[in-house]
């Protein structure tokens, strides 16, 4: 069972569509308790930081959030999502991320048009082997909507960037947490192949081998 958080910030939808259809064992769950016995857990997010990170801890779901990462449990962050796993924003000073990850989040830099709001192609990083991007060729198209990357303290953690007013951290890998910058559910066939990828890493035969 794939748990998709839902802490009442909408938009949660077209996540949830595209995983049902590679499995059909999707839950979108609203409180801690409803997400027991999840296999994959997956945080979307639209909006802004503080307000995302202060409805996060309102519902309670951060618990579920770091009960995967520190559990190993397969942990997908997307946009938002894919932010709120670092420990804080310069588009919210002062309010905290879930902090999974070292990093902080800043604002695309450049004389670039905000929001990145196209297609855009990933670089992936030299040398950087990635279950998340496994099959995805080397410089897959993807779809982003933001302002805002995390910076991770970490380079290693980064497997693919993009290019916008220079390189910009597209997506993080560190064992079976993945955060994503772009919207696999919205990145066509390219897009759903990643989120194939992540179901596959949920399974419990996938999860048992790598242990």
């Amino acid at each position: 069972m794939l748990a998709v958080l839902d802490y009442g910030i909408g938009n949660l939808a077209s996540a949830e569509k595209a995983l049902r259809r590679l499995t059909g064992d999707v839950r979108l769950v609203r409180a801690p308790e409803e997400a027991e016995g999840a296999t994959g857990v997956v945080l979307p997010g639209v909006g802004a930081f503080g307000a995302c990170a202060r409805a996060l801890r309102s519902s309670g779901l951060d618990a579920v959030a770091r009960a995967a990462f520190d559990g190993g449990t397969p942990f997908l962050g997307i946009c938002v999502g894919f932010q709120l796993m670092f420990q804080a924003s310069d588009e919210t000073p002062g309010e905290p991320g879930l902090g999974l990850l070292p990093g902080r989040v800043r604002r695309l830099v450049g004389t670039v048009k905000h929001p990145q709001m196209q297609w855009n192609r990933l670089e992936r990083v030299a040398g950087r082997s990635s279950a998340m991007l496994e099959g995805l060729g080397p410089s897959p198209w993807m779809y982003f909507v933001h302002s805002y990357a995390p910076v991770p303290d970490d380079d290693d953690l980064v497997v693919a960037t993009c290019d916008y007013g220079g390189p910009v951290v597209a997506a993080v890998e560190a064992g079976r947490c993945w955060g994503t910058q772009f919207h696999p559910e919205k990145s066509g066939r390219t897009g759903l192949a990643l989120l194939a990828n992540f179901v596959r890493a949920c399974e419990p035969a996938a999860v048992g081998a790598s242990r």
